[in-house]
């Protein structure tokens, strides 16, 4: 064998050599992606809900609000009922009946009523007041929800301007109203609700509890706030008839009236009086020109 030979031997063995078992075997490559592909769409991270906030008893309308009649009593009034508990206390503001008046803080303004106005109101040939002799008045007021809210209201027009002052004050002194608003035609026919508690002021109606007599009302000469922070009393008679839980005077809540309190105040500095100091009955709402 020449040298030559046994050189390309040697490098043989040592080439099998190196293909033993015993070499550490290297992870398997993963199969080439195909050619063609559609990609997934990431889908957004999603957004965790935020839990809507109860609102605080009282703060917010009960969705049954004015839809549930009461059984009649014979005096042809509702049952009085004890207070719901969604209504004790009441602090909520409803929708404003016009549109917000404009600027910041307490405005009013003072006009012959709009046709449009008149033909929802209560008003109608044979009332103790001619159309003529009213006033419409859109104004400003401060509401349960701590904020500016506007309405209305329809009044003797030789009582305008005192009862705007009245009002100033009212916002100036944050006193709280629900809403203020004109009654429609319809709400004097309706079935009673108990729940009521609207603002105002011209109603052509008789008294309460009379049948022939005109309300101070029905010449736009009374009005009556919050009524039910501030019903009417008489016996066993409340009204609203679900206020009953406001006839105690001595548990003072958000939109009552009190004898040494601003509401008195104001309308006295006018010269008006008010039905809480009544003796045969208390009509914690009213207040009149004439002291009926």
């Amino acid at each position: 064998m020449t040298a030559r030979s046994t050189a390309l031997l040697v490098l043989l063995l040592a080439l099998v050599g190196c293909d033993r078992g015993d070499r550490v075997a290297e992870p398997e490559l993963p199969p080439s992606p195909p050619t063609s592909w559609v990609a997934t769409p990431t889908s957004p991270t999603a957004t965790p809900l935020t839990p809507t906030p109860t609102p605080e008893p009282g703060t917010a309308p009960p969705p049954w609000l004015g839809t549930r009649t009461l059984p009649l009593r014979p005096d042809g009034y509702g049952q009085v009922q004890p207070t719901p508990p969604e209504l004790d206390p009441r602090r909520f503001t409803l929708t404003d009946p016009v549109p917000p008046l404009p600027g910041h803080g307490f405005a009013a303004l003072v006009g012959t009523v709009p046709h449009r106005v008149l033909a929802r109101s209560t008003w109608e040939p044979g009332c103790p007041v001619e159309a003529s002799d009213l006033a419409y008045v859109r104004l400003t007021f401060w509401g349960f929800d701590d904020r500016r809210h506007t309405g209305e209201l329809l009044v003797h027009a030789s009582v305008a301007d005192d009862l705007v002052s009245v009002f100033r004050t009212l916002y100036r002194e944050r006193f709280p109203l629900e809403e203020l608003r004109v009654t429609r035609r319809d709400e004097l026919e309706a079935p009673p609700t108990g729940d009521g508690n609207g603002t105002g002021s011209f109603v052509c109606r008789p008294t309460t509890g009379s049948s022939s007599a005109y309300s101070q009302h029905a010449y736009g000469l009374a009005i009556d706030l919050d009524p039910f922070q501030n019903p009417y009393v008489k016996g066993d008679l409340v009204l609203p008839e679900l206020a009953s839980s406001y006839a105690d005077r001595d548990r003072h809540r958000p939109g009552m009236i009190t004898a040494d309190g601003v509401v008195v105040r104001a309308f006295a500095r006018i010269g008006w009086t008010w039905g809480g100091t009544w003796r045969s009955l208390k009509d914690y709402q009213h207040f009149s020109q004439n002291g009926r």
